[in-house]
């Protein structure tokens, strides 16, 4: 489980194809700094597996299911991502549950600059649009956001300084693609009703 609250913005160092799968090695010093073999670290939203460790890079395996569900599906060398290693349960929640279960992606409509923040604009599949509701929460690329508006095909939300600096979404434009994974606990709720 995540909280939300990228740990540091780091950066693909390889993508090896494999097949209908891809192996990644990305650099990150803080999200290394304790990471071990079978360990749990979200790039961009998205929880995979530590396989290695070595000079600040961590490797991982990811499987088609995940290509096919996300951004990764046109990861490059180079390329800067979230990352935050799973939270521990002696640490505070400070975003909100994020399992690094990626719902689907959106494209970037829109990017209005505040005096000091950004609203920012997203389109949203048809098919995640119920769990979608006005100051309810979201994830984007990893990054726990509150939601200040929802329509039938699209979101916004607002970014503070600290967002605009220290994730990726300070860098996005127009037409970027970006993980979403709505609030699981929406997702519970209509499984609990609807079987009823």
């Amino acid at each position: 489980m995540f909280t939300g609250i990228v740990e540091e913005l780091g950066e693909i160092v390889s993508v090896e194809p494999h097949g209908e799968a891809a192996r990644l090695a990305v650099r990150g010093k803080v999200v290394t700094s304790d990471a071990k073999h079978g360990d749990s670290i979200a790039v961009n939203g998205v929880c995979l597996t530590v396989v290695d460790v070595e000079d600040e890079v961590f490797t991982v395996d990811v499987m088609r299911e995940t290509l096919n569900r996300s951004s990764l599906k046109s990861a490059q060398a180079g390329a800067r991502v979230n990352l935050e290693r799973a939270v521990r349960a002696d640490q505070r929640l400070g975003g909100h549950i994020v399992q690094g279960h990626v719902d689907g992606t959106a494209a970037l409509l829109s990017r209005e600059p505040g005096e000091l923040w950004d609203d920012v604009r997203f389109s949203l599949p048809r098919e995640l649009n119920r769990y979608v509701a006005e100051k309810g929460s979201i994830a984007v690329d990893g990054i726990s956001l509150t939601v200040t508006s929802v329509d039938e095909d699209s979101f916004g939300v607002s970014l503070i300084p600290t967002t605009l600096e220290l994730t990726t979404l300070g860098a996005r434009r127009q037409g970027d693609l970006v993980n979403l994974e709505v609030d699981v606990i929406a997702k519970y709720v209509e499984k609990l009703v609807v079987t009823k």
